[in-house]
């Protein structure tokens, strides 16, 4: 991996991400730790959906993408970014809608060049224009989701030529030196495609830095429930993980477990929450309810540390289980909702009815069969900067667990490599 790095990228990038994700990154890991010492609290880490649009419809997407468009506006986008940049912060997530449909957005980054960007989006609006300038800009990194085969990728995505559009800005990003990321949204028609040496080996062949295999989640207007994995078709995924990241020169991200295979929500543990297209602060992305605002009179600092509901929600989570809460316990979330008020942060407004009507699933906790990480460099890292922070050891109680799939067995683990 570090050949590759070293070979194959832009180095004037490569010290970019070095400096403003891996340095600074660690540095704001710190300063959260200390926070949680003092008893205050802000994510190091932030999610922001700057746009609400998108030219696809995604199978299980939570996004109003049909809706009348709205976006997060430069200045609102930048206030916010400088309040988490003065809490120590350096790195955000991008998301949608596809994120490069906001007209503004390559101003954001500009006007931000000593943060790092991640940005989730299809590919379709990469082309060599905006390649070049995020070459020029050297503070993003492109995360392009690919979801299967040309044709489960237009079956999933909801159009046709999905997938060739969505290789040709992978292209573009390649041709510009970009360091690029490949996600996957795992679910029952990529499984076998998608988690598999073949697949990885092609994305390091075309100079793909890392890839990031999510679990597909039924939420939204259109869960698509049928997708969804079972208890041991996770399990696979999650030992292709750790094996491909002992075993390839490739970076796998993972934000699920930490360095022993304990399962953990980011959300839950405070690492990091989102804000919607509407400046709502959010726990994630897919959990649309809040009763706080970007927009609000007061710092953004003292929102979160004084969200009585975001508080809540992470204690409440981490006390019932260690998996996704959207998934396992959506009564959860309705509890809390009517304890706080908290609105439907959507455009069409029925969040409350889609939780009612989720059937509970098993998540990233699967108890009694951890998979601990192989690699020595990912104990580490995930040691130091990506763990509970002690969440699960002051409010976990086992006895409040439910099972939503008590009756699955370790059948068809797959065995370590050597």
């Amino acid at each position: 991996m570090a050949k590759r790095l070293l070979t194959e990228t832009d180095k004037r990038l490569l010290w970019k991400a070095a400096w403003t994700l891996g340095v600074k990154g660690l540095r704001s890991v710190h300063q959260h730790k200390r926070r949680l010492k003092r008893g205050e609290f802000f994510p190091p880490f932030l999610y922001l959906s700057v746009i609400n649009s998108c030219n696809l419809r995604c199978q299980g997407c939570w996004v109003d993408v049909a809706s009348k468009q709205h976006r997060i506006e430069v200045e609102a986008a930048n206030r916010t970014i400088a309040e988490a940049k003065a809490m120590g912060n350096s790195f955000f997530g991008i998301l949608g809608g596809e994120p490069f449909m906001h007209r503004d957005l390559l101003k954001i980054f500009a006007a931000n060049r000593d943060v790092y960007f991640q940005v989730f989006t299809n590919g379709h609006f990469i082309t060599d224009d905006v390649a070049a300038e995020l070459r020029r800009l050297g503070n993003v990194t492109p995360l392009i989701s690919v979801e299967g085969t040309e044709i489960i990728s237009d079956q999933r995505r909801g159009r046709d030529g999905v997938y060739n559009a969505t290789m040709q800005g992978l292209e573009a990003a390649l041709r510009h030196k970009l360091m690029v990321g490949v996600c996957t949204s795992v679910c029952q028609t990529n499984i076998d495609d998608l988690v598999n040496d073949a697949w990885v080996e092609r994305l390091i062949e075309m100079g793909v830095m890392y890839c990031w295999f999510h679990i597909y989640r039924p939420v939204g207007p259109e869960p698509n429930p049928a997708l969804a994995l079972s208890s041991a078709q996770q399990r696979r995924v999650r030992q292709f993980v750790v094996d491909t990241r002992a075993t390839k020169p490739i970076i796998v991200i993972d934000a699920y477990h930490d360095d022993a295979g304990n399962a953990l929500c980011p959300a839950a543990t405070g690492f990091t929450h989102h804000v919607g297209p509407w400046g709502d602060i959010e726990p994630c992305p897919v959990i649309q309810l809040a009763t706080d605002s970007i927009h609000d009179s007061r710092p953004l600092a003292e929102t979160f540390n004084q969200s009585v509901f975001l508080k809540e929600f992470r204690e409440l989570t981490a006390q019932h289980t260690r998996g996704c809460v959207i998934m396992e316990r959506p009564d959860l979330l309705l509890e809390l909702a009517e304890k706080h008020g908290a609105r439907d942060t959507t455009a069409r407004k029925a969040v409350i009815d889609e939780l009612r009507a989720v059937t509970p699933r098993r998540s990233q906790y699967q108890p009694g069969d951890e998979i601990p990480e192989r690699s020595l460099v990912y104990r580490w890292a995930k040691k130091y900067a990506f763990n509970d922070f002690g969440t699960y050891g002051r409010h976990f109680d086992a006895s409040r667990y439910r099972d939503p799939d008590p009756q699955s067995k370790p059948e068809g683990k797959l065995p370590i490599l050597q």
